[in-house]
């Protein structure tokens, strides 16, 4: 049950939309001055090296952050995402114009955080867990949690800042995976009405996905936005065929900057069949 390792996938293209947006959001909440909490439920190892065996098995990364690596021509909503992988080759030893490292979605969140933010992790795999609470060692302001991402979310809100980030990223290798993050948002956001929540989403099976988030655009939550990017049309093919984030409660402008980054992307990925789409599902 436990035998995902996101190490195979890490820098993929659903990795490069996922945190491109996710900084985008950040940089969107941090024009406020007050603090904010990072609650992160499926955390994974912190980063992850693309010459290990996980990542050269499959080489999605070369369709992903490959394509991107050592432009010069990309849109600013781009250009930051890219310096913060270039940073974290940095300080894993490497150069900042070698892609050999790729920064999950906690160390990329640790370069933005100010002296005021702070984090939560959960991440329920031993390994990744390991990885993750060595990697944030004597870091006062990440708490590691090793255990259920989803019941951690419920225990950590609301916070005491009032003010939140959720990045929701399981495996989604069980099929009630799909029903239980749902319900779990649904009661987070009626505890935490405040929060932005980023659900990250697959598209292996459309009317799977498509069952999960109507749970959510029927719960009666307002503001809920979808940013999804699809490679291929959808078929009964094995694999994956779109990935997206579902966005309750996105800061002011968001999907306008999402935008672009995905306009942008499905060109510089070289994508010719792919379709892109930022829509409010949920209005007002």
């Amino acid at each position: 049950m436990l035998s995902y390792r996101h190490g195979f996938h890490a820098g993929n293209y659903a990795d490069v939309l996922k945190h491109a947006i996710l900084l985008q959001t950040i940089e969107l909440m941090q024009k406020k001055d007050k603090p904010f909490v990072y609650i992160d439920t499926h955390a994974g190892a912190g980063g992850y090296c693309l010459d290990d065996e996980f990542a050269q098995k499959t080489a999605e990364f070369k369709d992903g952050i490959g394509r991107l690596w050592g432009r010069q021509d990309l849109p600013a909503s781009l250009v930051h995402y890219l310096e913060c992988v270039a940073h974290f080759n940095e300080g894993n030893g490497g150069a900042a114009e070698e892609l050999a490292w790729y920064p999950g979605s906690p160390a990329l969140v640790d370069m933005q955080l100010r002296d005021k933010d702070r984090m939560v992790l959960h991440e329920l795999h031993g390994t990744d867990h390991q990885l993750l609470a060595e990697y944030f060692d004597a870091d006062r302001q990440t708490k590691v949690v090793r255990g259920d991402g989803l019941k951690g979310l419920l225990a950590a809100v609301p916070p005491l800042e009032r003010r939140g980030l959720v990045l929701i990223d399981p495996s989604y290798e069980i099929k009630s995976d799909y029903r239980d993050v749902a319900e779990a948002i649904i009661k987070a956001q009626r505890k935490f009405a405040t929060g932005v929540y980023l659900l990250w989403y697959p598209v292996v099976n459309r009317a799977q996905t498509e069952s999960m988030l109507s749970l959510l655009k029927e719960s009666g939550i307002r503001r809920q936005l979808r940013i999804e990017q699809a490679i291929k049309p959808d078929s009964d093919e094995f694999g994956m065929t779109a990935a997206g984030l579902w966005v309750i409660n996105p800061p002011w402008q968001l999907d306008e900057i999402a935008t672009e980054v995905l306009q942008s992307l499905s060109a510089l990925l070289g994508q010719p069949d792919g379709q892109v789409t930022v829509k409010w599902e949920v209005g007002e």
